[in-house]
């Protein structure tokens, strides 16, 4: 199977975080907003991991083609919380958190995989950890592809949820009475694979930290198998 020059496991990977991983993303921020005050988002139905509710098509196909995308937003009521600045920051940051936390837990169990001696494995048993590393690979990656691109200050991705409670009342401002400009433009270097490479340098940053992080998996498995 090859579809715009990616691999089935590529392609799975991407499907499954389209239909668990938006899901989970988007109960994150509706979760905290909860948490901080803010009954918006569940009693909008978002408290949920129902894929349907969340997923926009747009966002989807995107995620699909290229690693990068996104769902549709939890909405949320700022005046509705307890300390309404830090519960718009905490509630834009849970959902990249949970991107990350997908992506390191997954990042565990591969290199467990690796770990284990396969040379005498039997060849089905050999292709099946081979495909299952592959995927966990591409699905390592879609995370960590969409932590940080929602942390890009842009509306109406995550960061720049966060950024307004940092920058002048006047900035902010400008920013909403021109968001529809500037998410156009934001949408057509995505499409045109113009930012490909500086979150491509970020995620690759962010793999490197996270690998370090597991560097104790490997002497744990050493010694469980040695």
């Amino acid at each position: 199977m090859n579809f715009l020059n990616l691999d089935m496991f590529t392609i799975a990977a991407r499907i499954i975080v389209i239909l668990l991983i938006l899901p989970l993303h988007e109960l994150a921020h509706a979760f905290v907003a909860k948490k901080c005050g803010d009954h918006t988002a569940e009693s909008s139905g978002r408290l949920s991991l129902n894929p349907f509710i969340h997923i926009d098509p747009i966002g989807a196909v995107l995620i699909l083609l290229t690693g990068f995308g996104w769902a549709k937003p939890v909405p949320i009521n700022p005046n509705a919380m307890r300390n309404p600045r830090n519960g718009v920051i905490w509630t834009s940051l849970a959902g990249p958190l949970s991107n990350f936390i997908a992506a390191f837990a997954a990042l565990i169990i591969l290199r467990v995989i690796y770990c284990i001696p396969i040379s005498s494995a039997s060849t089905g048993l050999l292709n099946t950890l081979t495909g299952f590393s592959m995927f966990l690979s591409g699905f390592v990656s879609v995370n960590l592809g969409l932590a940080v691109f929602n942390l890009i200050p842009v509306p109406p991705l995550d960061g720049s949820k966060v950024l307004i409670q940092f920058i002048p009342t006047r900035t902010v401002i400008w920013i909403q009475r021109n968001q529809m400009t500037i998410s156009i433009v934001f949408f057509i270097l995505i499409a045109s694979q113009a930012l490909s490479y500086p979150l491509s340098f970020l995620i690759l940053h962010v793999y490197k930290l996270f690998y370090l992080m597991t560097d104790w998996i490997p002497l744990v498995m050493n010694a469980i198998l040695g």
